[in-house]
């Protein structure tokens, strides 16, 4: 029988017909390990994971059953204990993927708590997660590889004594090719958990659905990142909803091409594929970053035969420019997107060409990782991000000067701050002060996300508070520029921001990447984009066309970085205006720089005397200050 019973939700009555069971009868497992023992006891003998050693489609692969996977989960947590890591402690988890990762994440949450971490980021911020979490243990890549991960885990316990063991994983699962002598407390993870029992958690541990499971880490790639904590209840209530909603079978097949430090990647698509009984295909250690992986995609998915698919919208972006070049992709019922709004003209792209509809879902580590899906079938435009999750509830709030929320609730079709609260929210941050600032006063989330009801109680997505555009008091929904640059039959990937203006506070503008082979010019790209805009103030006063788009190490569109590339701009036109006034050839300018998504810099190098230099200052001083951003003038 099945561990989960789907019911997709065609429309609202669906959601109040599931809500007339009692949450704890329909949700009834109190922890992740409850729930993947139970799907174990369904099918032991199914194939739970397929890892893929390259990118084509006839590479070898290693199989996993479910019988497999929870005999490693037994021996992973019983290692974890006998290495006296208690229900409350932490395990670190710095991994490529691979079947190792679930055996650290599901073994982990049975033994205690499981942080994910983001390999990407720089020793300090890893450093100053470790810390914030306290962690004891740090399961990481044993191989020296180019992806450094070994050599950035050694060099994390040297500058963490509170790190006690380090448990280092080769990719094939044999010995670890240790040099000698290594360091107190670096262990071979494979060689250990084989000498532990595989048929049962040794520490019997009843578990309650308010267990914390796992610290996520939140906040993008500036400043410091925030720790979220997931409980076992939230994480099984995220699996069991996506499921349900999206009448998921035991008979699908994922490729989950997600990074496993990411909710979406963990809960949504893994945890929920493995509460159904799916198997799910884990595409190389480099997931969606194997360049073999996107170009032979679609091969993938006949060979394989897929019946999901699911990437953000960059993913789904890079896959339609790869053709089908023949490949069988009838097995695919259902294409689910989410993380970022979905570019109508991708929508169209993939109905287009390759006969199949893009669903979107929203959510965020603060929910889990889901809050709202659209289920499969059925008419929804881009933007629409379905309905709430049963027992979950969703709000729209009207915005103040500032960008706020307020509690004055907007009618159906009216844009505001979407609020959220169900059994998938999370349980606060480590640091009380972020969590204060994440809730209202009487107890809703505040998503920062965009967006409005409409006639059939669903939510539709316009996109995130931070990114609004706002001029001189008007505030501009930065997809309303995106949507109409997004529809230009050159276009790949596209992004509005707002650069700084001394009078209006900022001016909307764009940047866009094209698709391979693709030519046009900015010039008529601002044009097409301007006849399709119809409120003035939103029409852009600029397109410029990258080599590359900034994207996270998730792919959602970088914004920051575009901001940084637009305030230089700015900075750029006013070092050329004060130039031209005072005859200085470019080479005597200020030079501008304007790089990631830090602070745009002035090398004040005018001249080689005081006045000429003088003369600048008096000038270009005054416009930058008037700028609403900060410019930091080096005179070295």
């Amino acid at each position: 029988m099945p561990v989960i019973t789907p019911s997709p939700v065609r429309c609202g009555a669906d959601l109040q017909r599931l809500e007339q069971t009692p949450l704890a009868h329909a949700v009834p497992w109190a922890s992740t390990y409850n729930l993947i023992r139970d799907t174990v006891h369904a099918y032991p003998d199914r194939t739970a994971l397929t890892f893929l050693h390259a990118g084509q489609p006839d590479s070898p692969s290693t199989r996993w059953t479910y019988r497999m996977l929870l005999e490693g989960m037994h021996q992973t947590a019983n290692l974890l204990r006998e290495l006296d890591l208690g229900f409350e402690d932490v395990v670190a988890v710095m991994l490529p993927g691979g079947l190792a990762y679930h055996l650290a994440l599901w073994g982990g949450e049975a033994a205690g708590i499981v942080q994910p971490l983001n390999p990407m980021l720089s020793d300090d911020k890893l450093l100053s997660l470790l810390r914030a979490s306290g962690a004891r243990v740090l399961i990481a890549q044993g191989d020296d590889d180019e992806s450094g991960m070994r050599a950035k885990a050694l060099h994390l316990k040297t500058l963490m004594p509170e790190l006690t063991t380090l448990l280092l994983v080769t990719a094939d699962g044999g010995p670890l090719q240790m040099a000698s002598p290594w360091p107190d407390g670096v262990l071979d993870f494979h060689a250990l958990r084989a000498t532990q029992p595989a048929d049962r958690l040794l520490s019997q541990r009843h578990f309650a659905a308010t267990d914390i499971a796992a610290y996520f880490h939140t906040g993008g790639t500036t400043g410091a990142p925030k720790l979220a904590r997931h409980s076992h209840g939230a994480q099984v209530f995220t699996a069991w909803a996506n499921a349900t909603m999206q009448g998921f079978r035991f008979d699908d097949v994922l490729i989950n091409g997600y990074p496993l430090f990411h909710v979406a990647g963990v809960l949504p698509g893994a945890l929920c594929s493995l509460a159904v009984g799916m198997e799910t295909i884990i595409p190389t250690a480099a997931l969606f970053r194997n360049r073999d992986v996107i170009q032979n995609y679609w091969k993938l998915v006949a060979r394989h035969r897929s019946t999901l698919i699911s990437g953000v919208p960059t993913a789904l972006a890079a896959l339609a420019a790869v053709p089908l070049d023949g490949a069988d992709i009838s097995s695919v019922r259902s294409v689910r997107t989410g993380a970022a709004p979905l570019p109508p003209e991708l929508a169209a792209r993939f109905e287009r060409d390759f006969g199949l509809s893009v669903r979107e879902s929203l959510g965020m580590t603060e929910t889990a990782g889901l809050s709202t899906v659209t289920p499969p079938g059925g008419e929804a435009p881009a933007g629409c991000v379905g309905w709430p999750l049963p027992y979950a509830r969703v709000r729209i709030v009207e915005l103040d000067a500032e960008g706020a929320p307020t509690d004055r609730e907007q009618p159906v079709g009216q844009s505001g701050m979407v609020l959220y609260r169900g059994p998938n929210l999370f349980s606060g941050y480590l640091d009380a002060a972020e969590t204060a600032k994440a809730f209202t006063a009487d107890g809703w989330l505040i998503t920062g996300d965009l967006g409005f009801r409409d006639a059939q109680g669903r939510l539709n997505l316009s996109g995130r508070a931070k990114d609004l555009i706002i001029r001189g008091g008007h505030n501009i929904d930065p997809k309303v520029i995106e949507d109409a640059l997004g529809a230009h039959p050159a276009v790949h990937l596209c992004a509005a921001v707002g650069a700084p203006d001394a009078y209006a506070g900022e001016l909307p503008v764009a940047f866009a990447t094209l698709l391979p082979g693709a030519t046009t010019t900015e010039a008529e790209l601002l044009a097409f984009t301007a006849a399709r805009v119809d409120e003035a103030p939103a029409k852009p006063r600029s397109i410029t066309i990258l080599d590359h788009m900034p994207v996270t190490n998730v792919g959602k569109i970088y914004k920051p970085e575009l901001r940084t590339l637009a305030a230089g701009a700015v900075v750029q036109a006013l070092v050329d205006q004060v130039g031209e006034a005072l005859g200085l050839a470019a080479d005597m300018r200020p030079g501008v720089l304007a790089k990631g998504d830090g602070p745009v810099r002035v090398r004040m190098r005018a001249g080689g005397h005081v006045q000429s230099q003088a003369e600048v200052d008096a000038r270009l001083l005054p416009l930058l200050e008037a700028l609403p951003v900060k410019v930091f003038v080096d005179r070295n």
